[in-house]
């Protein structure tokens, strides 16, 4: 930015108050850094009246607090700004910069800006003090538009939210305010919370959401989460260069964003000094907690010194001093350095050939995991490590998610071709008997190359999801004067659910030294599984005990379900048996009524007392009972015998007895008569059983 936009810059911040460097910086461009035209597009014109205040109504000289925010970040220019002491001096000066330029005496001037200008802005610096001791100020953001509203320390969120209603007519139940510190998020919902509670600034940036328009959620908290996956374009203005666009998600957090800044313009993070964040954020912020809208603008310059060079030059070098101030650490972002293998010559040849392991852009992990493993065994032969070939995930699975007895740690080794460490680290340590064998025995080593960009991206998205973001910015924050690598990686209980990295691993380092570091690793990482095979043993031992039960049970259980088959076919078979016998019984008395009706039947008529000519049988049954009937004595023996079958006593079961002479009529011809027989004039016969 050339001088004279400088001062263009600088004036109109002053005259509008505006402190986003950023925000200035647009409305800057898009009057094509025209300062009135600019200031046109912020300033109220007197012939066009406004529903509510104009939202830039109460400019101030804005004080400036002599020390660092909380949050770490300071505005540009900070050091160039005069303390408490001499700001009457400067507000002064600056206002006397800009009645020269803008030569405020011109009657254009004077329609569109009327008296505002001048008296808006307080020059007396006691006045400035007095009125500010125990006032905060809020710039409320709505609608592209400014508002400031200045407040009592003691007032309340409330007080608060019913100046802003004043000022832009949301009601007070549909404001929804970012910005508040993240851990006064929670009480800043409070209507009756007073704001000198909140941890907050002289002066603090606010945006304000109408709920009735947007459809917000009723609370910060939700509306927070809302935002998470929303995409945030975020413009980054520098000191010099071209602006940065950036689009990332909600969950971004500023450490994150400011490392993404460190990738694309090399300005160190401990360098990067910002301006456009809301108070009270920290590098733990994410994008949707910081109350930022979905588009925003930041101003970023760079804090560091240029490096002091010595006027001499001795065969092509420049000889770099360090002040007493500085540390090792101010150059460990200048990567590469010590690796410009051709700083001599004037045009450097060729980079060597295969310095890589994966070629650039590879398609996906296991397309890169299977090349990385073939060009290392290509490049440094046997004997080698036994890679695992596939992607980060399946290698993952392999060591982590499995019980506590067959865990291992997963070994991660990360490479790159333009290391100095790369040639010993895998020539003598990697090749090393007993580092293999450790390497096959505890961990599952997994491989990947870091020299090209592409790869690398892959590789740290891929560790963000497979095991953590914290892995993912421990691969990142190694140098390369410090790859290759070795991440060791592990899960237990005592770790959490997730997998953890346990060990980082340099690449300058001795081979006893790598030994013990992947042991005590290992046996640091076995004790904390003791617990859990111990807790898996105990539940393995329930688990048996109560399948033994439960075999015990379904057992027992069988054999009762079979005593009750068994008895349920006896029932059946006895019932069966009464059936059967109650149907024989049925059919044999059937049988026996029908022949006692036939001989019933067959009975000749009984003759009378007076007759002649015949003979009274008395028959005695089995139980001493008599049958008497009379029959002519004509009548033969079956007449007789019918008459006993007749009476329910059938002949095939019973005989016919007489007892003078004892004989068995039974068994004579049936044909004969009584008379023939001598059974007259009467006679007794006796019934007995077969």
């Amino acid at each position: 930015m050339s001088e004279n936009k400088e001062d263009t810059l600088a004036s109109f911040q002053n005259i509008t108050g505006i402190d986003d460097v950023g925000e200035a910086f647009s409305h800057l461009e898009a009057a094509d850094w025209n300062l009135m035209d600019a200031l046109s597009r912020v300033m109220p014109h007197e012939d066009a009246p406004l529903a509510s205040p104009h939202p830039i109504q109460q400019m101030e000289a804005p004080t400036r607090n002599p020390v660092e925010s909380t949050n770490g970040f300071r505005p540009p220019g900070y050091d160039e700004l005069p303390g408490t002491s001499n700001s009457s001096g400067f507000y002064a000066a600056a206002l006397q910069n800009h009645n020269q330029n803008l030569n405020l005496n011109q009657p254009h001037l004077q329609q569109r800006f009327p008296t505002q200008l001048t008296s808006s802005i307080n020059l007396d610096p006691a006045s400035s003090q007095n009125n500010n001791q125990n006032v905060i100020a809020f710039n409320i953001h709505f609608n592209q538009q400014l508002y400031q509203i200045r407040l009592p320390s003691e007032a309340t969120v409330e007080q608060l939210k019913r100046k802003i209603f004043d000022e832009t007519s949301v009601p007070v139940c549909r404001q929804a305010i970012r910005g508040w510190p993240p851990s006064k998020a929670s009480d800043a919902q409070q209507l009756g919370t007073r704001i000198c509670n909140l941890d907050l600034a002289p002066e603090n940036e606010l945006i304000l959401v109408d709920l009735t328009d947007d459809g917000f959620m009723d609370t910060e908290q939700d509306e927070v989460t809302q935002r998470v996956d929303k995409t945030f374009t975020i413009l980054i203005q520098f000191e010099t260069g071209s602006p940065l666009t950036l689009n990332l998600p909600g969950r971004t957090t500023m450490q994150e964003l400011k490392m993404n800044v460190y990738d694309i313009n090399s300005i160190p993070v401990r360098h990067q000094e910002w301006t456009g964040w809301p108070n009270g954020c920290t590098n733990e912020t994410t994008l949707a907690q910081s109350g930022i809208e979905l588009s925003h603008r930041f101003a970023v310059r760079s804090t560091a010194r240029a490096p002091q060079t010595n006027s001499n030059q001795h065969n092509a070098f420049d000889v770099v001093t360090v002040d007493s101030e500085s540390s090792a650490d101010e150059f460990e972002d200048a990567t590469d350095f010590n690796n410009a293998e051709y700083i001599f010559t004037d045009s450097p040849p060729a980079q060597p050939l295969n310095r890589h392991l994966i070629p650039n852009n590879t398609d996906d992990e296991t397309s890169g995991s299977t090349q990385f493993v073939e060009n290392y065994k290509a490049r440094y032969g046997e004997p080698c490590p036994d890679f695992f070939v596939g992607s980060l995930e399946s290698a993952k699975q392999l060591a982590c998610l499995r019980s506590a007895k067959e865990r291992k740690l997963l070994a991660i080794y990360l490479h790159h071709g333009k290391s100095i460490l790369i040639n010993v680290f895998c020539d003598q340590l990697m090749k090393h008997e007993s580092i293999i064998q450790t390497f096959k025995e505890k961990f599952v080593l997994y491989g990947w190359d870091m020299t090209y960009e592409s790869n690398k991206d892959m590789f740290l998205s891929s560790l963000t999801a497979c095991i953590s973001s914290n892995a993912s910015m421990t691969a990142r924050n190694i140098k390369l004067d410090k790859l290759p690598a070795i991440m060791l990686v592990g899960k237990s209980r005592q770790l959490g659910s997730n997998c953890e990295v346990l060990s980082v691993i340099h690449g300058d380092i001795g081979l006893d030294d790598l030994l013990t570091r992947l042991i005590e690793t290992c046996e640091m990482f076995e004790e904390q599984l003791q617990v859990e095979i111990r807790q898996e043993d105990e539940r393995a031992a329930r688990d048996q005990v109560k399948a033994e039960q439960d075999m015990a049970y379904q057992e027992t259980l069988q054999a009762d379900m079979a005593k009750d088959a068994a008895k349920r076919q006896k029932e059946a078979a006895q019932l069966a048996e009464r059936k059967r016998i109650e149907s024989e019984r049925a059919e044999e008395n059937a049988r026996r009524e029908s022949i006692r009706l036939v001989a019933q039947q067959s009975l000749p008529q009984e003759p009378s007392e007076q007759e002649a000519g015949t003979s009274k049988i008395r028959v005695r049954k089995p139980t001493g009972d008599f049958l008497e009937r009379r029959f002519f004595t004509n009548n033969n023996l079956q007449d007789l015998l019918n008459f006993v079958t007749a009476n329910g006593f059938l002949i095939e079961e019973y005989k016919l007895i007489s007892s003078w002479p004892r004989r068995d009529l039974t068994a004579i011809e049936s044909s004969q008569t009584l008379e023939m027989l001598k059974l007259y004039p009467q006679e007794t016969v006796i019934l007995e059983e077969r």
